[in-house]
């Protein structure tokens, strides 16, 4: 299964694609695509969706994990990020590739063991885990990966589960 994770944001989006097979995952790529942050809002979306799409069709993967809106002191910080999350899902909607979203403190649970996790750990582990020297990977991109890392252990639980605790 190959997972493309998406941490949406208005000025820089992270992204990481993982193949996830037999119990384990490979790195197939990372990066963060900044936004200027002074173009106007709708130019902004406009190059969020394309580079998704770009990524997509790129990569090819079977999966997207996104995160969810967190929701923080400034309603109009929440809601541009909703924006951007939903021209997120447009890309993917557009390519046929379905979506999974997980909450922010899910993310980091899920990845270093602690819903109230900061960046920087989450960034040390996915250095970490996946064996990325740390000075090249940035807090988005981390974080993209981070959400594919997500959806790639949840579904291997879940199948673990499902076949009574045989792999």
């Amino acid at each position: 299964m190959r997972v493309l994770g998406i941490d949406p944001g208005t000025r820089i989006m992270g992204f990481g694609l993982l193949d996830f097979e037999g119990g384990s995952q490979t790195l197939r790529d990372f990066g963060s695509v900044s936004i200027n942050p002074k173009n106007a809002f709708e130019k902004r979306l406009l190059r969020i969706h394309e580079e998704v799409g770009q990524i997509i069709l790129r990569s090819k993967p079977d999966v997207m994990a996104v995160e969810e809106v967190f929701v923080c002191k400034n309603a109009k910080t929440t809601l541009k990020l909703g924006h951007a999350r939903g021209v997120v899902l447009l890309a993917a909607a557009q390519h046929d590739v379905p979506v999974f979203e997980y909450a922010p403190r899910e993310i980091k649970q899920a990845v270093v063991g602690q819903g109230g996790a900061s960046k920087d750990q989450v960034r040390w582990m996915m250095s970490q885990m996946l064996r990325i020297p740390i000075d090249t990977l940035d807090e988005d991109a981390a974080d993209g990966l981070a959400v594919a890392l997500c959806h790639g252990l949840r579904q291997s639980r879940e199948a673990i589960l499902s076949s009574g605790g045989k792999r």
